[in-house]
């Protein structure tokens, strides 16, 4: 019974931890990344569908974007759907492809995205310890039952809390490289 809570335990970190990595993709470090778009859905037809879907999405330069619509005649569309995705991006139409070109951060907007990832980071550590709080209450109530030792309860709270720091030092490792990543130049 223990084993499954912590199975499911790190199941819940790994998610976690893949969750913050995500809401990363989404901040500019200067360079062109094609993540950036992901959120952006475009009106095809009618049916809002996700830009990765209907175009290709490259990367010819660090700072620049080009996407290249299947459909020739939903150009207009793709456009307007990044500008209202709220992404800071201009997209420039020549009719064939859009461009995005990303400008060279400054000194400060990049101590803000550094401040942003912080954030993030401690979201994702209060998110893992959540999950620790929640296993070790349900670790408490098999023991309350009567279905664990309490000698079990102590070494199962102790393989909750190793579980928890590897998840945290993840956390840490994956901030530290994001933080290098936007301060380079």
């Amino acid at each position: 019974m223990p084993n499954t809570i912590l199975k499911n335990g790190e199941d819940r970190m790994i998610k976690a931890v893949q969750a913050f990595e995500n809401e990363l993709s989404l901040i500019r470090t200067g360079r062109a990344n094609p993540a950036i778009l992901n959120s952006v859905q475009v009106a095809y037809y009618g049916v809002p569908t996700p830009l990765n879907q209907i175009a290709s999405i490259s990367v010819p330069e660090a700072t620049q974007l080009i996407i290249k619509p299947y459909d020739k005649t939903i150009i207009k569309d793709i456009e307007k759907a990044i500008q209202l995705a709220d992404l800071n991006l201009v997209p420039l139409n020549d009719g064939q492809v859009i461009r995005i070109n990303f400008p060279p951060l400054t000194e400060e907007r990049r101590k803000e995205f550094v401040k942003e990832v912080k954030n993030l980071s401690e979201n994702a550590k209060v998110a893992v310890r959540n999950i620790r709080r929640d296993l070790v209450d349900q670790v408490k109530k098999l023991e309350k039952n009567g279905d664990i030792s309490e000698d079990e309860l102590k070494r199962e709270t102790e393989n909750i809390q190793k579980l928890t720091d590897k998840y945290i030092e993840e956390v840490e490792k994956v901030c530290k490289a994001k933080e290098k990543q936007i301060m380079e130049i």
